[in-house]
């Protein structure tokens, strides 16, 4: 299926919206969107929007970044939290988690409800959306 790839999820996201598919024979949904049911192997896959609301599953506190994070400020001086995030509809999804106190973790609670938020990063033509959560 044409419409579920990397140009069209980059896209949404730009858009402030967290897409993603669903098999319309067993009734399971995807992030990203995928062009098949790997639960039941079904081919018909329709475009779903996920609320961005969920809950936090779990969490990492990330001192050594890769590359791409580093270049966004992040260091051992300066960790981020890595974050798994079951959205009300189903998915799970890894992001960066805002909001909270890296530095801190015990603070940070399993099951607390998290919001999607869209980070801008870069500048001109080589800006991009990054998914994050924030609590």
């Amino acid at each position: 299926m044409s419409e579920f790839n990397h140009t069209t999820h980059y896209a949404a996201l730009g858009e402030g919206k967290l897409t993603g598919s669903r098999c319309k024979s067993c009734g399971k949904t995807y992030y990203p969107a995928r062009p098949m049911c790997p639960e039941c192997h079904g081919g018909e896959m329709e475009a779903v929007e996920f609320s961005g609301k969920g809950k936090l599953a779990a969490y990492s506190i990330i001192y050594i970044a890769p590359t791409a994070m580093i270049e966004a400020g992040f260091d051992r001086k300066n960790p981020y939290c890595a974050a798994v995030v079951a959205l009300e509809e189903g998915p799970r999804i890894c992001a960066q988690l805002l909001g909270v106190d890296v530095k801190q973790p015990e603070r940070i609670k399993i099951g607390q409800p998290v919001t999607a938020t869209f980070m801008k990063r870069g500048e001109g033509e080589a800006a991009k959306t990054f998914l994050g959560f924030t609590v």
